[in-house]
């Protein structure tokens, strides 16, 4: 099987490709899922990430495909992620998946890394294919999904605190107090991750919520404010596609000062709020939980959220 390496940015037609790819896979392995949008494809292909460096290979004639981020960041220059490794259904069992894995490999070690991760819905095909290649699981979590309500959900009052929306780039005048609120994710469940949180910053911030914009995306922050600026507890929504049905649920913190006031089910509520109401064709919110967050898995539930699959962060050292 010939696995070529593909040129930065690929073509409409590599795009294309790939799309049917993913959408093939998709449907025999998640079919309760909405398949993937163009746009969305596009945006993740051709506009390069914030935070390191992509390497996109394609095997045969639309067999199968993988893309690999090599950190740049300080502190994560030992270890990458696997975003992609897919083989279309038909083609399984014939060695495009091991021999895609071998030239990510070889680049791994060309690049000096130690270690790769990957996510990995558990007890798929996935999970079976990474396990062979001595992946594990070293931060267990699931999917969870939210049907949005058919009318608004009454959001608690919050005293003390001001509930502030922005769309797309935060304020400059909040960016600062936003990404000092993003590094109370040091304290989030991480397994054993090699992968290192970075120092958040206002110009981090504003470069991860940029590419968002970029691949054709549209953010939505939610953050409950002191009288004092001081962001006490933040979310975050993305459309990867604007006009798409399902929208993912990022970072949810609630500063450790902050908590035990029902403010992270009060920024969610709002949250849910908004998006009903900006974008009609939109009814699910989904978003991922790791097994031992259960402060965060507890708001979840309380909001509707149910359990869709499980998966987890699959790592294996080099």
């Amino acid at each position: 099987m010939m696995i070529r390496s593909l040129d930065l940015p690929p073509t409409d037609a590599e795009v294309d490709t790939w799309l049917a790819l993913l959408t093939a896979a998709g449907a025999a392995d998640q079919p309760q899922l909405p398949p993937p949008t163009r746009g969305e494809v596009a945006g993740r292909l051709c506009v390069p990430p914030a935070r390191g460096r992509p390497v996109l290979w394609a095997a045969g004639e639309g067999a199968g495909a993988a893309a690999l981020l090599l950190f740049t960041e300080e502190g994560n220059t030992h270890t990458a992620f696997l975003d992609v490794l897919t083989v279309r259904p038909q083609e399984r069992r014939r060695g495009v998946g091991t021999a895609l894995w071998e030239r990510v490999r070889e680049e791994l070690i060309a690049q000096g890394r130690t270690s790769v991760a990957a996510m990995v819905d558990v007890g798929g095909p996935g999970q079976a294919f990474a396990e062979s290649l001595g992946f594990e699981n070293v931060l267990p979590m699931a999917w969870y999904e939210q049907e949005l309500p058919a009318g608004p959900a009454p959001v608690p009052a919050t005293p003390g605190y001001e509930l502030h929306t922005w769309h797309g780039l935060a304020p400059d005048a909040w960016a600062p107090a936003l990404a000092t609120a993003h590094g109370a994710m040091e304290d989030a469940p991480s397994g054993d991750m090699d992968e290192r949180i970075q120092v958040w910053t206002a110009r981090r911030l504003h470069a991860l919520q940029q590419l968002i914009i970029d691949r054709g995306g549209e953010l939505t922050t939610v953050a409950a404010v002191t009288a004092a600026g001081e962001v006490a507890a933040y979310t975050e929504l993305v459309l990867p596609d604007p006009a798409g049905v399902r929208a993912l649920q990022h970072d949810t913190v609630v500063t450790p000062g902050h908590r035990g006031h029902g403010l992270g089910r009060a920024v969610k509520l709002r949250m849910a709020a908004e998006a009903a109401a900006r974008h009609p064709a939109l009814r699910h919110i989904a978003t991922t939980v790791a097994d031992a967050n259960t402060p965060m898995r507890t708001v979840n539930a309380s909001l509707g959220y149910r359990r869709e699959r499980d998966t987890g962060i699959f790592q294996i050292k080099l």
